[in-house]
């Protein structure tokens, strides 16, 4: 499921926001100023953030700046003022869209859809990692140009990682990004896939080069040579 991290300090376009997004289908977090959301952010994974510009204790502009040294995660900014010099102050820190209130909350939705759509594999179509190629419009897979065959888990499970190279996943997020909130079984699960997955893309199972264990915590894909 899509996780949509939404930072607003007004409850009422907070809540409003949440109520549209989760009618289509996304899975929500709110947080209410800005070191929440640097906490949310770590903390969920989110696959898009909606950002208010004007915040408690952390502002939009600082949080966006923080998010930039980490993560690729996108960003669409909400925000009062309608200057142009701030949309450009916005986009050229990493801002993948602007939306200046006051605003339809069916307008976010689209702009939402919009830019995970562009976004949905780090704006790429394709990517390689060493021998391994992956193309996420065909669902091909591909080591030393000969295809790998894989079950929709275990795609499901590539897809999310190596969309996000270097990118530490917990068990939990794993499994809610390829089962959705109402998987009930355990997070061990996730091991038995990622075994799965490593005898079919790794050169060397047992030294895994792509699929890595960050011990403690989950796992994380190798970044991308190109």
């Amino acid at each position: 499921m899509i996780t949509i991290l939404v930072v607003e300090d007004e409850p009422e376009i907070a809540r409003l926001l949440r109520s549209y997004l989760e009618r289509e289908g996304y899975a929500v977090v709110l947080a209410r100023d800005g070191e929440a959301a640097l906490r949310a952010l770590e903390e969920t994974s989110p696959d898009l953030v909606v950002l208010d510009l004007m915040l408690p204790r952390l502002d939009g502009w600082q949080v966006i700046r923080a998010i930039r040294e980490t993560s690729r995660v996108p960003v669409i900014m909400l925000t009062a003022r309608d200057g142009l010099e701030d949309k450009v102050a916005g986009l050229e820190l990493g801002a993948d869209d602007y939306v200046t209130k006051p605003f339809s909350p069916r307008e976010v939705v689209a702009r939402v859809r919009a830019v995970l759509r562009r976004n949905r594999w780090g704006g790429r179509e394709e990517a390689r990692f060493g021998d391994l190629s992956i193309n996420y419009l065909s669902r091909e897979v591909w080591r030393e140009d000969e295809p790998i065959t894989l079950t929709p888990t275990e795609w499901k499970l590539l897809e999310v990682l190596s969309a996000h190279p270097g990118q530490v996943f917990t068990r939990a997020q794993l499994i809610e990004r390829i089962y959705g909130h109402s998987y009930e079984g355990l997070e061990r699960t996730i091991d038995a896939h990622v075994k799965n997955l490593r005898q079919k893309i790794e050169p060397d199972p047992k030294e895994p080069r792509y699929v890595l264990t960050v011990y403690g915590v989950g796992y994380k894909f190798a970044r991308a040579t190109r």
